[in-house]
This record gives C-alpha cells, sequence and structure tokens, in this order.
C-alpha cells in the first residue's frame, strides 16, 4: 500500500498549487484528478498580485510571466463598455473601489498582476511542483475515503486500466471544485445565495485585431445582445472568450452554429469567421462551506467556497488558502505542532472566504447595475481590492497572547496577526525586499540595539525544534557589512511600520503573517520567543528553558 503524507483530490489550479506548496516544504503528496489533463480551456485568468507573491517564493512566477497569454496581455488594463466591439468603447469604469491590473501597488508588494489564463498556468504550476517532488496523477480517478483517528485511506481507479489501488495518508485535501463529491461525503453543508446567474462560456478564434484596433482592455462589457454579455481577450489578436448568461437548458441545446452568430453580434461583425474551440457552460454562485475541515480532510478553493468572478478573487483566494494549509500541515506532519494549529486553518480561513464573497457578491451586482445604466451609486460598504488583498487580519489566541507589545486580547497594535508590511532593506551591492527573506521559515527580525535577539531565535528554534532565521535592522548601509543576517533599512521604515523600539523584535510566520512582537527587549528574550513559538505552533508541552 502506497502510504504518501498527503493525498490531494483534484488537479485544477487550487489543488496542483496545494501540490507545489507541500512539495515546496519537503511533503510527499499525491495528487489525483480524473481528468486525463490539464485544462485546456483559457478560463480563469487575472493573478492578482498577493497570490503571485506566493508564486514567487515557490519559485514558479517567471514562467507564468512568460507564458503567452501572460506576454500578450501585459499591457492590458480597463474594465470598459461597449455596444459591439466594432462599435467602440463609450465608458470606461473606474470605481475607486476597483484598483485595476495597471494600479501601482508598490506601497503592498514588489509584486504585480499577471494575467495568464488557466490553460497556461496550469503546466508552469505542475511541472514546478513536480520538480520539487509532487507525484501528480491524471486519469486517476477517486473512488472513496475512510478517515481514522490516524489517517485516511483513500480508494482511487485508474480509468486508463481499470486498476484500482488503496492510499493509506495521513491527510487528505479536497480541491475538487465547486460540486465537491468530498465535501458531500462529509456532509459539510455550504451557506450563501446559492447560484446568482448562469452563463456560456465561449472560446472561439477569430482575427479580431484589424477591430480591436489599438485599444487593450481586461474586459468588455456588450450592450448589443439582449443579455448580458462580455467579451475578454485572451491574446489581443485571435483568441478570445465570450460570457454569455444563458439558462443551463438552453446552453445545452445550443449549436454550435449559434455559438459563432452570439459572437459575430459581440463583434459586430455579420460575416465574421469564427471557429468555436469550446462552449461551457457554467454557473455564477456565492457560498461558503460551514466548516473547512473534518477530522483529517481539509476543503481548498471552490470545494471550500466559490464567487462570482469579478475581480478575479475566486481562484486567488483558493491558492492563498492552499499556501495557509500547507506550512501548518508541513509542522504537523514533523509532530511539531499541536493539533489546534491544523484548527487554526479554519479559523483563519474561512472568515476571510465570507468576507470575501461578500464582497464580490456585491462587486458583482454593482458591475450588472453599471452595465444597465442604471441610476446611483455602489454599495458604500464595498472595500478597496488592495484592502482585500492585503490587509485583513488572521485572529488567534496564540498570536494575541504573544504579542508583548499590545494590550491582551487586543491584537490590534501593529498588524499583529496581518500579513507583514512591504519594507526594502539593502545589504552590500544587494536589494533586499522582505517578502524574499519569507516563506519558507518563521523570521525574527529585531532592531538595531537587539543582538541578544540572534542568539534567542537559535535557542528557541533548538527547543521548538522550527527553524528561525534571524536578522537585525540596522539604519546604515556600513552596519550589514559587518556581520551575516544584518540588514540595512536604508529609509528608517522598520521600527515604524512593526511597532518595535531599537531593542525590540518582531516574529514572522512562514506565510508572512506577523504572529508575535516584543515592542522592548524582555529580561529574558529566549525565554518569551519560546514561549511565544510554542503557543503559536501549539504545542502540546511548553519546551523547558533550564
Amino acid at each position: 500500500m502506497e502510504s504518501p503524507s498527503v493525498v490531494i483530490v483534484g488537479g485544477s489550479l487550487v489543488g496542483l498549487s496545494q501540490a507545489l506548496f507541500l512539495a515546496q516544504r519537503g511533503v510527499d503528496c499525491v495528487l489525483v484528478e480524473r481528468h486525463h489533463g490539464l485544462s485546456t480551456h483559457p478560463r480563469a485568468r487575472g493573478i492578482n498580485p498577493r497570490t503571485m507573491e506566493l508564486f514567487r517564493q515557490a519559485g514558479v512566477e517567471p514562467r507564468l510571466r512568460a507564458a503567452e497569454s501572460a506576454r500578450a496581455l501585459a499591457g492590458n488594463s480597463g474594465v470598459v463598455m461597449a455596444e459591439t466591439l466594432a462599435s467602440g468603447e463609450y465608458r470606461r469604469l473606474d470605481q475607486a473601489y476597483f484598483m485595476d491590473t495597471d494600479t501601482d501597488f508598490s506601497e503592498y508588494t514588489p509584486v504585480s498582476w499577471c494575467l495568464c489564463h488557466q490553460d497556461e498556468a496550469e503546466p508552469a504550476i505542475a511541472a514546478r511542483a513536480r520538480e520539487l517532488g509532487a507525484d501528480i496523477r491524471f486519469g486517476t480517478e477517486m473512488t472513496g475515503f475512510e478517515q481514522d483517528d490516524d489517517g485516511v485511506t483513500v480508494t482511487v481507479r485508474d480509468l486508463a486500466t481499470g486498476t484500482v489501488r488503496t492510499i493509506r495518508s495521513r491527510y487528505l485535501v479536497a480541491a475538487d471544485g465547486a460540486r465537491s463529491g468530498v465535501r458531500e461525503r462529509l456532509g459539510i453543508g455550504v451557506a450563501g445565495p446559492g447560484t446568482l446567474s448562469d452563463f456560456l462560456n465561449i472560446s472561439f478564434t477569430a482575427d479580431l485585431r484589424e477591430v480591436l484596433g489599438a485599444r487593450r482592455f481586461v474586459i468588455c462589457y456588450l450592450t448589443a445582445l439582449p443579455v448580458r454579455a462580455a467579451l475578454l481577450p485572451v491574446n489581443n489578436a485571435d483568441r478570445w472568450l465570450l460570457h454569455v448568461e444563458c439558462e443551463p437548458e438552453r446552453a445545452a441545446a445550443m449549436s454550435e452554429e449559434e455559438c459563432r452568430e452570439l459572437v459575430r453580434a459581440a463583434v459586430g461583425v455579420p460575416d465574421l469567421k469564427v471557429t468555436v474551440e469550446q462552449a461551457a457552460p457554467w454557473a455564477m454562485a456565492a457560498n461558503v462551506a460551514e466548516t473547512f475541515r473534518d477530522g483529517r480532510v481539509f476543503l481548498v478553493g471552490d470545494a471550500a467556497h466559490v464567487m462570482p468572478p469579478t475581480g478575479a478573487f475566486g481562484s486567488n483566494t483558493g491558492v492563498q488558502d492552499a499556501h495557509n494549509l500547507a506550512w501548518k500541515l508541513a509542522l504537523a506532519l514533523e509532530d511539531l505542532a499541536g493539533p489546534a494549529l491544523l484548527d487554526s486553518y479554519d479559523a483563519e480561513r474561512r472568515p476571510v472566504a465570507t468576507e470575501t464573497v461578500g464582497q464580490v457578491v456585491l462587486r458583482s451586482k454593482d458591475r450588472s447595475r453599471m452595465t444597465r445604466g442604471d441610476a446611483g451609486g455602489p454599495a458604500p460598504v464595498i472595500r478597496s481590492d488592495a484592502e482585500l488583498m492585503f490587509t485583513y487580519r488572521y485572529r488567534s489566541d496564540a498570536v494575541i497572547a504573544g504579542d508583548t507589545g499590545a494590550e491582551p486580547g487586543s491584537g490590534e497594535t501593529y498588524g499583529v496577526g496581518v500579513r507583514a508590511p512591504h519594507l526594502v532593506f539593502a545589504r552590500p551591492g544587494e536589494r533586499v525586499d522582505l517578502l524574499d527573506l519569507l516563506g519558507r521559515d518563521f523570521v525574527l527580525l529585531a532592531g538595531p540595539a537587539g543582538i541578544s535577539w540572534t542568539k534567542a531565535a537559535a535557542d528557541a528554534a533548538a527547543r521548538c525544534g522550527v527553524p528561525v532565521t534571524a536578522h537585525r535592522v540596522t539604519p546604515a548601509l556600513a552596519e550589514a557589512v559587518s556581520g551575516q543576517g544584518v540588514l540595512a533599512d536604508p529609509l528608517g521604515r522598520f521600527g515604524e511600520a512593526f511597532g518595535v523600539g531599537p531593542d525590540g523584535a518582531v516574529l514572522i510566520r512562514p506565510d508572512g503573517f506577523v504572529a508575535w512582537r516584543a515592542a522592548t527587549a524582555p529580561e529574558d528574550p529566549a525565554r518569551h520567543l519560546t514561549g511565544a513559538l510554542s503557543r503559536i505552533l501549539h504545542a502540546r508541552t511548553v519546551p523547558s528553558l533550564v
């Protein structure tokens, strides 16, 4: 019997990302996907800056940006409206809450949007995951699973040969989509408005360069059709997507010629030569699973939450689920964390998903209002895209209890529980983005007078069994030359950004979120840091400091 540590069910964007992030941490995993290969449909394509941060840390960012669609769409921006593509744009949506793909996000991150279509993103992610050791099996269907106190027994069938195998794993991750069979077998319900509308997604080829001209948009809403419709470029030339509102029964019965006529009506060229590549119906829905964990089984991506495509938050939220879960599973598998660390996956990610789904539904309704030309303004509770991407907070008793610089239970001071701010440090001849120091281990950053924290980090790491990389941040580059693990802070932002004094320190989790801080150095830094780290890990016992 095979015995990988983790089995992943579902080999689409989020499942592949789960395999990537686990393999990045040395976790042996098997991914099973019933389809015989990767998606050939250019579905989701907006990879937002936060998700690109994670792909950068996993070493896949260059491949995504090198993809054909990413290169072709690198200069595209804007959500526009037109009667048909040929009639020309007559309105551009520029609401304050909408931050476009060409928005300057440098306040938050050194990384930008990437418009890479799913049929090109998935091969890049899969290739990197395999390089790191992930076992990815297409044409393999999960037929059942049983969990017990020690693990999960998974039955799979090779669809080409009919061979049935049993795999015994410690954990199972369900990335099997909105109609998740795993979620249904567990009896986990969903809450939310459900299906909001039904669409037909038509992937087609037609040379539209002359009609398009110099315009380079992300999406163009079209008013000539009697139903809601939108045109999306795949390469700004001959590959395109058309979304058309369409009842499921109508979509199932629609002929190829009818699809071509819809494309011609949308483009505004009656005799346009069109090749329909694929027509796929889909439901625009919104809901969140009632729990993201059942024993040793975890839900990620659409299995955990679905939302409208407005703003491209769906797949991005799913990839971030997978990243949050990966480092926690890695520590649990090494018996370096208590069971409650895995509980924190649901406690942290489900509120984020619930808030994101609510916000995306508001955006979707507002987008529909604007395309219909309705009077009035957006809902006052719509938050900016940057807020949703970068400023949500994880609330955890373990995190808050370890924050010696805040009132007990508040956790509000200087962002404990939030993503670490974007800072730029320096070493001789080198720019160092804080982002690039994160992603693998816990990282401790200490102020210029915090020399004692380097030894404290080594002691805490040894006692808790987890790596902690320590850096001392100094104001001048000359000091950074003097030793390893010393960074210069030329803009002098470190202390203010984290709320620490010259001898204080901050501890950042492997996923880049602030876990703990000490505004000033306590009498025994090693004791405080070890206690904080053990609480963050939900360790069964606090390591001895004797």
